[in-house]
């Protein structure tokens, strides 16, 4: 695989800036999730490097940015190589949240601002935040023109059916629409169902015939089959991963090959397949930025995601190796040289 340097990163950057229209932008969108602890820069910059055209970074606190939180407003600083990137915020108050959105406008320059309507988790629901904004939509949509008054970016949201009823979203989108928002990601579950069950691609599609702006479908597209499969019974304009990307950064370019998408960026291409050394380089890489990022400490961080780059479907396809252990010694390593003492033992010598 090869690289763009940072000069040809840097250029696309200003381009996506100044040029970003959802309605415009090729379809369909293909798009890394936010995930909070997960889709941090480290982890956003090896999706980009193996071919995600777009990057929603994990969720942040609109009060701890406009509060001045100093580790909160890092999170948002965005890297050249990961554009372009859509910063999401949480919260419930719509001045605090177009200052929050306005403060990391002028500080890093993302393009987009995406609003969190969506997260089920009880520590964000129980202060309103989140999915909980579905059941005020007279408040979701004061927010989203907040936002929009606020600053120059495109402004997103990111949603669900709906809290209790699937229905809810095909009322909600519409609001959300008129409110102003450039462009909509659904997950096809409620807010009770968490992640559980089944997500509905049809209620996703008929949300999408409801409103005109471009929509981006979430939640069981797991390989690029199933991408297709969702687009086309959906006629949405793009598919967000988010749990079946973690480990898996090439999942991104299977999709573009299914789809028949035109990748985003020249380094962005069709491959087989990632091998066992594929792997190997890939994690090594993810320790080296995130010791870039957060120093050598920053490798206990990272510990949660080695297991998922060696999940046991690999263990069919390798069944001399015990990943077991493997996964056992990756989530106890401190440093880059325990990391790349664990590694390599994993392929046996010929």
């Amino acid at each position: 695989m090869s690289r763009a340097s940072p000069l040809k990163l840097s250029a696309l950057s200003v381009i996506f800036r100044s040029m970003l229209d959802w309605k415009k932008v090729p379809k369909p969108i293909i798009a890394l999730a936010p995930m909070a602890d997960m889709t941090d820069q480290p982890f956003c910059r090896i999706c980009k490097e193996i071919g995600v055209p777009y990057i929603w970074r994990e969720m942040v606190s609109a009060e701890a940015i406009v509060r001045g939180n100093l580790k909160t407003r890092a999170m948002t600083e965005i890297s050249e190589f990961e554009r372009p990137v859509i910063q999401q915020l949480f919260g419930n108050d719509p001045a605090r949240l177009a200052e929050a959105a306005r403060i990391i406008e002028e500080m890093f320059q993302p393009d987009g601002i995406d609003i969190n309507m969506g997260c089920p988790v009880r520590k964000i629901t129980e202060n309103f935040d989140g999915s909980s904004l579905m059941r005020d939509p007279e408040r979701a949509a004061d927010i989203v023109k907040a936002i929009k008054g606020a600053v120059k970016t495109p402004v997103s949201v990111k949603t669900r059916l709906g809290w209790s009823k699937d229905d809810e979203i095909l009322t909600f989108a519409k609001v959300l629409e008129d409110a102003g928002s450039d462009l909509l990601t659904i997950h096809g579950r409620t807010k009770e169902q968490g992640y559980s069950g089944v997500s509905n691609w049809t209620r996703i599609g008929q949300a999408k015939a409801a409103v005109s702006i471009p929509v981006i479908l979430n939640g069981d597209v797991v390989d690029g089959a199933g991408a297709k499969r969702a687009l086309e019974m959906t006629g949405a304009d793009g598919v967000m991963l988010g749990r079946g990307a973690l480990g898996n950064p090439w999942i991104f370019n299977e999709i573009a090959d299914s789809v028949g998408a035109t990748p985003a960026f020249a380094w962005a291409g069709t491959r087989p397949a990632p091998t066992l050394e594929d792997r190997i380089s890939t994690v090594l890489r993810h320790a080296h930025y995130q010791i870039e990022r957060y120093g050598e400490g920053g490798l206990v961080k990272l510990r949660k995601h080695f297991p998922y780059y060696f999940k046991k479907e690999l263990h069919d396809r390798y069944p001399e190796i015990d990943f077991v252990a493997l996964r056992s010694a990756l989530v106890r390593v401190s440093t880059y040289l325990e990391l790349e003492d664990v590694l390599s033992h994993v392929i046996p010598a010929n």
